[in-house]
């Protein structure tokens, strides 16, 4: 019998050993996730907070994700559900989550809802909640006691990190194996409100404090002094010293998490916006502005996120698009019709690690439906669009009715992008009506050969010397030059010079799981305007393969 069991336990530890590996690797300024060697890209969704908080929710709600295409759904880990009595974990839920994922061909990122959820400790269980003593609250500015952990508590953290570091064992007990999981989210939008950072007087003797070397480095300041002496009661210099104090609280997670299994992890930051102060907004979350502090003091973290529910999309993920230094992943975005053209710029512009709205369980049918139109296009697209990741080829474009143009430099030509509305022969381009987002990925595969995939987008190519020369005349409907109405007078223009581009064909296509095109019909005539520009309309999904020439003088 013991000869058995020693058999069983060599075999487990082979498989164990053989388990794939889930990573994040980084090639050149770009990063995915790859799980034994292959590469993904996270098409993902984010449920609202309380739809898996039963089996039957939890069952209800997963087949309904896959159906629109998703293939990596974000679900909270809930500390109060897990550990509803002190010392005794329950983990049917994570289990039921993961068993239901693996039946729908899912992969699941968990979100850590411990110590803190959007700033507040309102997933903390009863037992923590109502013993103060032992686990202190932040304090205000005035003395004012809130519903949130102090982040200088050992108390806390201890309380905390054995949970969660339960939960990280259990994860890599039941899972190692398949990969179901592949992300960890450590806590959800760490941030003070109220206040720009915690007045307890664990926080106020830490305030008091000399500042660590490394981090006076990274401030700027010269001579060892503390942090009070340094900011005082600036707002943005309290904010800091708040950010370095959560990041090493963080840290701490992120390391006792890694010792146990030894996938990737990141934080999640609520937004700095509408001219909000320290306090207004959750101060010293992973900001982008406080980025540097927060690396610096939690590096086993891989990825700080921002939750972009305001406007100026484009905005928020160029400040969290560090390259190398922080890739691009979006695990909260507003859920609405336009969340299918963003998810395409993500992936386009920024070569992003994914992208996912939140609470797509409840949205609307259109929404959902527009989701899903462009997640088919981009589970289409991964094979080339990890193919030429890293390597200068890809772009992206995102439009709406203020910011409608982008001009793209590629060589020796010029891309012309704008929203497709910027024609006039819809009528929804002149009417008043309210633009719907526009947006596309293009991808260059070689010379004069590229692909289009997008809605509502219009795309001119020309020689960036044809660029120069370009005359600008109104359109009408028709889509020719309005009559008298800003028709240029050819005796005054000045003799062309250089070549053009042309385009040869504009073919739609869908693309095979090996990356190989699959013709679908040709596009000309009315469909490219006889050859002037490529377009898709907003009414439309669609990739588009084209073939450039050149033609003229030298």
């Amino acid at each position: 019998m013991k000869r058995v069991i020693c058999v069983f336990t060599f075999i487990y530890i082979i498989m164990m050993g053989m388990s794939a590996k889930i990573t994040l690797r980084h090639i050149g300024q770009r990063a995915q996730i790859e799980i034994d060697n292959q590469p993904m890209l996270i098409l993902g969704a984010e449920l609202s907070n309380s739809a898996a908080t039963s089996v039957a929710d939890i069952n209800e709600v997963l087949p309904r994700m896959k159906a629109i295409g998703i293939n990596t759904v974000l679900i909270p880990a809930q500390w109060d559900l897990i550990e509803a009595v002190e010392g005794k974990m329950d983990f049917s839920l994570i289990d039921a989550a993961i068993m239901k994922a693996r039946e729908c061909d899912l992969r699941l990122i968990f979100l850590w809802f411990g110590a803190w959820k959007n700033s507040m400790s309102c997933y903390a269980p009863m037992w923590f909640k109502e013993d103060v003593k032992r686990f202190p609250r932040a304090i205000t500015q005035q003395g004012k006691p809130l519903e949130i952990a102090s982040a200088f508590s050992e108390n806390v953290f201890q309380a905390d990190n054995r949970v969660f570091s339960s939960l990280m064992q259990h994860i890599k007990e039941i899972d190692q194996a398949n990969q179901t999981v592949i992300m960890v989210q450590v806590e959800n939008e760490i941030g003070m409100l109220e206040s720009a950072r915690d007045h307890s007087p664990e926080a106020e003797k830490a305030y008091r404090s000399p500042i660590p070397k490394e981090v006076r480095k990274v401030l700027k300041i010269d001579k060892a002094i503390s942090w009070n002496e340094a900011f005082g009661k600036d707002l943005y210099g309290e904010e800091k010293f708040m950010a370095y104090y959560y990041a090493r609280y963080v840290e701490r997670l992120a390391q006792s998490a890694r010792k146990i299994y030894d996938i990737p992890l990141y934080v999640n930051a609520a937004m700095n916006s509408r001219g909000r102060k320290p306090g207004e907004y959750p101060s010293a979350g992973p900001l982008a502005h406080l980025a540097d502090i927060w690396q610096l003091a939690a590096p086993s973290i891989d990825i700080l996120a921002p939750d972009i529910y305001d406007t100026g999309f484009k905005s928020w993920a160029r400040q969290y698009d560090m390259g190398a230094k922080n890739p691009l992943f979006i695990p909260e975005s507003r859920c609405c019709e336009n969340s299918g053209v963003r998810a395409l710029y993500i992936f386009g512009e920024h070569e992003g690690v994914g992208f996912s709205p939140f609470a797509v369980d409840q949205c609307s049918e259109k929404e959902a439906r527009e989701l899903a139109r462009s997640y088919t296009i981009l589970h289409e697209l991964q094979p080339i669009l990890l193919k030429y990741r890293g390597k200068n080829a890809i772009r992206g474009l995102l439009f709406d009715q203020e910011d409608k143009e982008t001009l793209i430099e590629d060589g020796d030509m010029t891309l012309t992008c704008r929203h497709y509305f910027t024609l006039p022969w819809d009528s929804r381009a002149t009417d008043g009506s309210t633009w719907r987002e526009g947006g596309a990925i293009i991808i260059r595969l070689a010379k004069n050969d590229y692909l289009v995939a997008g809605s509502g987008v219009v795309i001119v190519f020309q020689k960036t010397t044809e660029k120069k020369q370009e005359e600008t005349n109104v359109l009408g409907e028709d889509g020719f030059v309005d009559n008298g109405n800003g028709q240029k007078n050819n005796s005054t223009l000045s003799p062309f010079k250089g070549k053009r581009m042309g385009i040869g064909t504009v073919d739609q296509v869908s693309i095979n799981s090996d990356g190989t095109l699959q013709y679908i019909r040709r596009e000309n005539g009315d469909q490219d305007h006889q050859g002037r520009h490529v377009r898709i309309s907003v009414d439309d999904y669609k990739i588009l393969h084209v073939k450039l020439y050149e033609y003229g003088n030298d």
